[in-house]
């Protein structure tokens, strides 16, 4: 499986720089993919392909049985599946596009999906299936809704979340409440600072950087409305990165947490060298096995803010010639019971709004880890996606290194924020 994000940003890099080579080409059209005429009587039934991405060999028999029951349900269907290697996926996937050999439904995380998306490569799924949002997580069909584009181009399949982790003890140590953490970017700033004062500089709250997630956070704009620039060199944006600057320069922060040295805010905290840290559902488990003396010492809460939400889902080909049987296929893939089925056995989470009656996410059994894995389902209700897919590899390296140079005070947080949209808005147009 992939990371817990679920789908890298830095691909969209590749993504964005293999599209000439793979002969899609170039386009200022920015309409939607095809706009289907739906025949709500269509049988469902003929041959269908169905891609999915690194999940051979560790769930086959789940795939497997999953396919078994849709060609039950639909007598006469039979489903074709690939699976493709981790490595290389996005490649893999526009070049299958470029030669007109896109499956009929393809698992695509919103990234993935997007410049397939602007050439009207994919079904808008929105017009042919007008219960996708009825039917699942408002968040997750977001997802696969862009600026500039008009139509939803994928079925939400499996989600994931980030809540906060604390050290219970650290906590302690200098007068904190554990069971009342922060809740707010402002609150966990006061923290940091009663945790440095009362430790003699010996103790860190705080370990990372923001980013543009951090921006949406704080009510900034990324993008305008047409996808075609950023937005996100507001006074808003430039406060807060003036924030964080002043943390910096009274020490709430790590002085390495600006060089090679760094090792990651989920690192330091696992290594008991950080009071919070943020992570998955199931994070609580791998912190503990890494660090056996943090037993008992991590408390889980909400994100702060607005949830992330990290997306994996299936989309289904403009050209495909079984549209009918597509659409049933990317359905019953992603309904309540198949999804929660997966999700038991992987530490992820299903999209449809009726896995929210499932007792196996939406009740703990009162350990922390259970405790945790609830609060991230509880949290998916609300979380979005908040950085946008269009934010390539490269885009993202210039954003941080002006974020980094404004907190370090070497150039002021709106001269960063200036050059980073300048270069975003290059590399977007490029």
């Amino acid at each position: 499986m992939r990371s817990r994000r679920l789908s890298g940003v830095a691909a969209l890099a590749v993504v964005a720089l293999t599209l000439a080579g793979c002969g899609l080409g170039s386009s200022d059209d920015t309409s939607s993919g095809s706009k289907p005429t739906v025949d709500a009587n269509a049988q469902v039934t003929g041959e269908v392909s169905f891609q999915t991405w690194a999940l051979k060999p560790k769930f086959t028999s789940y795939v497997e049985g999953v396919i078994k029951a849709f060609e039950a349900k639909y007598p006469g269907t039979k489903v074709t599946w690939l699976d493709q290697p981790g490595d290389g996926y996005d490649k893999k996937v526009l070049s299958q596009a470029s030669a007109g050999q896109l499956p009929d439904v393809v698992n695509l995380p919103p990234d993935f999906a997007l410049p397939l998306a602007k050439q009207s490569m994919l079904l808008d799924v929105g017009a042919a299936d007008p219960k996708i949002a009825e039917e699942y997580v408002e968040g997750g069909v977001a997802a696969y809704k862009y600026q500039g584009q008009d139509g939803t181009f994928g079925y939400p399949w499996y989600l994931n979340t980030d809540i906060d982790y604390w050290n219970a003890t650290k906590f302690a140590a200098v007068g904190l409440d554990v069971k009342n953490p922060p809740k707010t970017f402002d609150e966990l700033l006061a923290a940091a600072k009663v945790m440095h004062d009362k430790s003699g500089g010996k103790e860190y709250m705080m370990s990372r950087l923001p980013g543009i997630g951090d921006f949406t956070n704080a009510g900034v704009k990324i993008q305008s409305d047409d996808g075609k620039s950023f937005t996100f060199n507001t006074p808003e944006a430039a406060a807060l990165l003036d924030k964080y600057a002043a943390a910096y320069k009274a020490g709430y922060l790590p002085r390495d947490i600006l060089t090679q040295e760094y090792l990651g805010n989920s690192k330091l905290f696992t290594q008991n060298k950080v009071a919070w840290t943020t992570g998955g559902g199931a994070a609580i488990q791998d912190f503990t096995k890494d660090n056996p003396s943090l037993k008992g010492k991590v408390v889980p809460s909400p994100a702060l803010d607005t949830p992330p939400l990290y997306v994996q889902g299936l989309s289904v080909s403009a050209k495909t010639k079984n549209q009918a049987a597509a659409i049933a296929l990317a359905r019953f893939v992603t309904n309540a019971e198949n999804q929660a089925a997966f999700a038991k056995i992987v530490n992820i989470f299903p999209s449809t709004k009726a896995s929210a009656q499932d007792p196996y996410f939406s009740k703990s059994d009162g350990t922390p880890e259970s405790d945790a894995k609830v609060l991230a389902f509880e949290s998916l209700a609300k979380a979005k996606v908040l950085q946008p897919p269009v934010i390539s590899g490269a885009t993202q390296d210039f954003i941080n290194q002006q974020i980094s140079l404004a907190i370090s005070g070497k150039v002021t947080s709106k001269q960063a924020l200036d050059a980073a949209v300048a270069k975003a808005n290059q590399l977007l147009a490029s």
